[in-house]
């Protein structure tokens, strides 16, 4: 966790992502990623030099066999309000419309239910677990599937809902995660969602793994390429504070 949270704090400073004040939702799905992100924003918000609140979100989809209370003992040990916001989300996608690729749709009215909740109860800025592996995925994706050279921001405000999304884990790789997540016993909720692991971003997560093992170190070079082209969003200061890796 200690390394985890050096290369989180490095990339929240990196793109000036928390101000003083802030009160910073955290959307947790239950997931190694946002419980990784959970435990490192509520360690760092004890020391940062800009005083920070945390506050854990779980948007549930209704998906039978997932259970958040060891997620709600989690927040309540770590001492970080906790808010399990039900939905009938996946009825609606796989029972009523019957969806045969549900994830975009999916993503969207999550982002909806989780803003509404966030909002209603006066906060405006969001964390992400969204992380150095995902960020290379990303790009892959948008270069196969849309033709352009694209990824997600650090830092996104949504000036619809006037929320700013943040995404503090960039430099951390999965590898440190999924390690972290075992060694600190993070309760991880089963995915139960039918889509779980056949879907494009899977199809390119493999493609990706292959790569590496063919050129090591290709990770690494897109991601340092995002932040040197600067993709749109990317560009940082200092260039000479890089990313973990793998």
């Amino acid at each position: 966790m200690q390394k985890i949270l050096s290369l989180l704090r490095r990339c929240v400073e990196d793109y000036d992502m928390i101000q003083a004040g802030d009160r910073v939702a955290v959307g947790v799905s239950g997931g190694k990623d946002s419980l990784t992100l959970l435990a490192a924003l509520a360690r760092l918000s004890r020391f940062y030099p800009k005083p920070f609140t945390v506050e854990a979100f779980t948007i549930d989809l209704g998906m039978p066999g997932m259970d958040f209370s060891p997620v709600a003992d989690f927040c309540r040990d770590l001492e970080v309000p906790y808010h399990l916001i039900p939905t009938q989300i996946g009825k609606v996608l796989f029972e009523t419309r019957q969806e045969k690729n549900p994830c975009a749709l999916c993503a969207k009215m999550r982002r909806g239910k989780l803003h509404e909740a966030m909002v209603g109860e006066g906060i405006t800025k969001i964390a992400l677990g969204h992380h150095y592996d995902d960020a290379v995925e990303t790009f892959f994706l948008s270069l196969f599937y849309e033709n352009r050279l694209s990824c997600f921001h650090p830092v996104t405000f949504l000036d619809r809902m006037g929320v700013t999304q943040i995404r503090p884990l960039l430099y951390v790789s999965e590898g440190m995660i999924r390690d972290g997540a075992a060694r600190l016993s993070l309760p991880v909720v089963k995915n139960t969602c039918p889509a779980d692991g056949y879907t494009k971003r899977q199809e390119v997560k493999e493609l990706v793994a292959e790569l590496g093992k063919r050129y090591p170190g290709v990770k690494n070079s897109v991601f340092t390429a995002m932040q040197r082209l600067p993709l749109e969003g990317w560009g940082v200061a200092d260039l000479k504070r890089r990313p973990p890796t793998e």
